[in-house]
């Protein structure tokens, strides 16, 4: 499960609904290019505030969350960006647990002036410091030229990915969170078995069922799920296909009655009915310490679709499969007919303290993050940048994964809108972790959604 389940909680957070529209697809990509010479590097005329320092000898302090992807990669881009700007000396702090590292000297007024460190964590520092209003704004940073190219920021960002409270966490159309790291989510299944069966892979829910039916004729469940915390994005990406960006920002910003509308009412009875579908020990195994075994359903041909990230694959390198098996990837079908598919989007976030000392060589460093450069050292790691066309410099099963947005399906991110605390009320256990008792019978779709719409009632008064 990596990481995703610590963002999945705390998501409700920074990543929340306003965005979310459906950021549209458009490819990704992270051509590899050569290493830029020092003056190509440095940033066009309208970044005449960081070409004034890049010759001066500083210091740029670069804190950052070590997460799956290793630290080498993070070493690489520090020594790449050196090289490209002279002068500068980046003093690289790296650590599982970055906040415990860098909090008590911030607490002292010694702040980093670049942070690598996503939202949903549970010491909750990018958290806290936007609720204090302490982050630099990076609207100017996305209108900076990438150095050592002639593109501005905005214009290599996959669309969509600044329109989110995910990077504008005060919904105020300014940026303070830089997108980093991402990773599609959707349906993977056994493209072997499809291959094998003849059967033709389902593009809307009317398929999906047709397809349930004829495996379970051969024994083979339609789906399963590694926990409830994976409808999370199951659940975001169906309510955008349902009612569009707009619906979706109104169930993730608690509107009054938006869980008891009729697309709301769509999303709570799909989910019911592919409950039916769903391999009989799913929910017995769906915890944090089985959830394998729900995931090794669909390598054992028990079960087609499973729910999921781009990290699934790595998850279950080395776990047995059956004869063919071959990893497959898609987008959620659409909810309404003559929609287009959707996929939840999970990304990482970089920003600049607004006490950081060196500023403008802090935004240098985040424009650079952009660069092709750098983006071919992370992706190295498999950490993909959300740069448009990254798909095309992927091989294997990592530009099937990330190709899912060239291929017509629609982006969804975000989350719910941060609250104050309200006690005895998690909307994300409510809408996700109900789940469970939906698959088993133990609760009706009616006292689903109506609980839901409580939860939702109570936090709209506490949303900040």
């Amino acid at each position: 499960m990596k990481a995703k389940k610590v963002i999945s909680t705390l998501l409700v957070t920074a990543m929340a609904a306003s965005l979310l529209a459906g950021c549209g697809s458009s490819g990704s990509d992270a051509p590899a290019q050569d290493s830029a010479s020092a003056d190509s590097a440095k940033p066009a005329a309208d970044n005449s505030s960081a070409d004034a320092g890049a010759a001066e000898e500083q210091t740029l302090k670069v804190a950052v969350f070590e997460g799956g992807y290793g630290a080498d990669m993070w070493s690489e881009v520090v020594a790449a960006f050196e090289a490209s700007h002279p002068g500068v000396t980046v003093e690289l702090t790296i650590d599982k647990k970055i906040e415990d590292v860098i909090s008590p000297a911030m607490k002292a007024g010694d702040y980093p002036d670049v942070v690598h460190l996503a939202t949903g964590r549970e010491a909750a520092l990018t958290e806290t410091l936007t609720k204090e209003k302490a982050l630099l704004p990076l609207t100017d940073v996305m209108e900076m030229t990438v150095p050592g190219e002639s593109v501005k920021v905005k214009d290599k960002i996959i669309p969509g990915f600044l329109d989110t409270l995910a990077t504008n966490p005060y919904g105020d159309g300014v940026t303070y969170y830089a997108p980093m790291f991402y990773s599609p989510c959707g349906l993977f299944y056994n493209a072997g078995l499809f291959k094998e069966k003849g059967w033709e892979v389902p593009t809307t829910w009317e398929e999906m069922w047709a397809l349930g039916d004829t495996a379970a004729g051969e024994g083979i469940a339609l789906f399963t799920y590694p926990t409830t915390g994976y409808f999370d994005a199951f659940t975001y990406a169906t309510l955008s296909s349902a009612g569009g960006s707009d619906f979706f920002n109104s169930c993730m910003t608690y509107e009054d009655g938006i869980w008891e509308s009729e697309n709301a009412t769509k999303v709570f009875e799909l989910i019911a009915k592919l409950g039916e579908y769903t391999e009989g020990t799913t929910v017995a195994n769906a915890n944090n310490d089985n959830f394998t075994k729900n995931q090794q359903l669909i390598l054992d041909n028990k079960a087609i679709f499973c729910p999921n990230g781009t990290w699934l694959p790595g998850e279950m390198a080395d776990a047995p499969r059956a004869d063919g098996f071959e990893w497959g990837f898609m987008a959620i079908p659409a909810v309404n007919a003559g929609g287009a598919g959707c996929s939840f989007c999970w990304f990482e976030q970089m920003w600049i303290p607004a006490a950081a000392q060196n500023q403008d060589m802090a935004k240098e460093f985040v424009a650079y993050m952009y660069s092709d450069e750098a983006a071919q050292i992370f992706a190295k790691s498999t950490a993909i940048q959300p740069i448009t066309g990254v798909s095309d410099s992927l091989e294997g099963d990592n530009k099937m994964f990330y190709s899912i947005y060239d291929n017509g399906a629609t982006a969804v991110m975000g989350g719910f809108a941060s609250t104050a605390p309200v006690e005895g009320v998690n909307m994300l256990d409510t809408l996700c972790g109900t789940v469970n008792s939906i698959v088993s019978g133990d609760k009706t779709v009616a006292e689903w959604q109506a609980a839901v719409e409580e939860a939702s009632d109570k936090l709209r008064d506490a949303m900040e």
